[in-house]
């Protein structure tokens, strides 16, 4: 039995994962769930957005589904955590529980309109160091200036990480993209790192990309990449480009993997305009559940759930109107879930 952490989150974020759950509960997977709040929604009623009990619940149970959260606007680091000052709920939990992975599968869907065709790769952000480090200043008061820190030891962590999670999978070529022409330093050590780390995986081909190019051939020939490795600040911007390609944040799932948690969360935002009128498309969290499953081997719960989910995205009758449809986020979930009860 695996014990998960599920944080509901703000906005639509009840509705969404109450969907995951009930599509993981009708998959047959071996979960419990322990429910715990974090966000916008706790924060106005107990001071913090973040509790230090949510931190040890997901210590504890080593997994964690994140509903999107929101962060109160003014305040510039609104979430305190002991002594330390976090501007955001998400970056809050990735730096306590050492989330220095992020890991975005980017997949076309069948059924879900998009541009391109075959696309499916999957892209490792490296989530500890770099500009989001935060480290700025004023010089004066016309200038500003932060600091990007790059180490040898969070580049090999991510560069082994990606090779390991690759040759898991089956997969066979990683590129690392860097701006190694300008940024010969930083960007070089990233670059060089991920070259040594390359001699311990002959079976997977690692090639590299100049920021800029890459993100010109993944609008122009998608299809052709498998891996891809990335710093902080590129795999932030990369993550929501991929998305794009395949249908947009909606359909994008993500996790952040740390040496001994792991966290699961649809990338999208709250959307506080939209709660609860039973509108918010499901399946950027349901696909988030699903790759957890996968993460703690549940992989026929996992299957199931791959399957019934394109069978509901083909026929396209039971889903959210940004997916083509009329139905709502329930009547969506109603739809998987009775196509894994083979209905």
């Amino acid at each position: 039995m695996h014990r998960i952490t599920l944080i509901p989150g703000d906005g639509i974020g009840p509705e969404v994962t109450q969907a995951a759950r009930d599509v993981v509960t009708a998959a047959g997977a071996d979960v419990t769930w322990e429910v715990v709040e974090a966000g916008m929604r706790i924060g106005e009623r107990q001071g913090t957005p973040l509790p230090q009990s949510v931190i040890d619940t997901i210590r504890r149970n080593k997994l964690a589904l994140k509903g999107p959260t929101q962060t109160p606007f003014g305040d510039p680091y609104p979430v305190h955590v002991g002594d330390r000052l976090y501007p955001s709920v998400a970056i809050a939990l990735r730096k306590e529980l050492g989330f220095y992975a992020a890991v975005r599968p980017v997949k076309n869907y069948p059924g879900v309109e998009s541009r391109y065709e075959n696309v499916d790769f999957i892209i490792y952000r490296e989530n500890s160091e770099d500009l989001y480090l935060g480290i700025e200043r004023m010089v004066d008061d016309d200038t500003a200036e932060a600091i990007k820190r790059i180490t040898r030891g969070a580049s090999e962590r991510i560069a082994r990480f990606a090779f390991e999670d690759l040759r898991k999978l089956g997969r066979k070529r990683l590129t690392v993209a860097h701006k190694s022409n300008v940024l010969k330093l930083t960007d070089g050590m990233f670059l060089k790192v991920a070259q040594e780390v390359a001699r311990d995986y002959p079976d997977i081909e690692l090639d590299n990309r100049v920021i800029d190019a890459l993100c010109m051939e993944l609008v122009i020939k998608p299809e052709t990449y498998d891996g891809l490795l990335l710093q902080n600040l590129y795999g932030d911007i990369v993550s929501d480009l991929g998305a794009g390609l395949v249908g947009g944040l909606g359909v994008a799932p993500g996790a952040n993997i740390g040496p001994d948690c792991a966290m699961f969360e649809a990338v999208h935002g709250s959307a506080p305009d939209i709660a609860g009128k039973d509108i918010a498309n499901p399946m950027s969290m349901i696909l988030s559940a699903l790759m957890l499953l996968r993460y703690v081997d549940e992989k026929q719960a996992a299957g199931r759930i791959d399957h019934a989910l394109a069978a509901v995205l083909i026929e396209k009758r039971h889903v959210t109107r940004d997916l083509g449809g009329t139905a709502g986020t329930r009547r969506m979930t109603e739809a998987i879930v009775k196509k894994l009860n083979g209905k």
